[in-house]
């Protein structure tokens, strides 16, 4: 039987995730690059997102986040804008929640972006919770 030569398996491999713990310095955009909100993922490391400069662009994760940061609808990135194509990017930045709020306090972002939320107001609640039905009279449930 041949001996084991290597250093260990799966749970080896995936690593400890400590950098959720400690408060990492807020990163600004600079040129070249532009805050953008992801509207969906698309598959095979893309996703479309609204860039704040208004235009909507195809957005490509880069290798070194790829299935380490997992990016969502929704969530603000910090892309890198391409000379040579100008409806394509580069995620090269994922901001987490309390970032992307810090971003909107200090004027980074536009007032009418809106955070915590996934895109298509899926988390906003009715106030009349009676009008999920439909009443029908018994007339009506004949004709159907």
């Amino acid at each position: 039987m041949p001996k084991n030569k290597g250093k260990g398996g799966k749970n080896r491999k995936r690593g400890k995730n400590e950098a959720d713990d400690e408060k990492r310095e807020l990163v600004f955009k600079e040129d070249g690059q532009e805050y953008a909100q992801v509207l969906r993922m698309l598959g095979n490391g893309r996703c479309e997102a609204m860039c704040i400069d208004g235009s909507k662009r195809l957005c490509h994760i880069r290798g070194k986040m790829h299935k380490k940061v997992w990016i969502a609808a929704g969530d603000i990135i910090l892309v890198g804008l391409r000379d040579y194509q100008d409806d394509k990017a580069d995620v090269i930045f994922k901001y987490m929640p309390d970032e992307a709020r810090l971003l909107k306090a200090y004027g980074e972002l536009p007032e009418n972006i809106r955070l915590n939320e996934g895109i298509g107001g899926l988390d906003e609640e009715d106030e009349g919770g009676a009008d999920d039905y439909i009443e029908f009279e018994d007339e009506d449930i004949d004709k159907i």
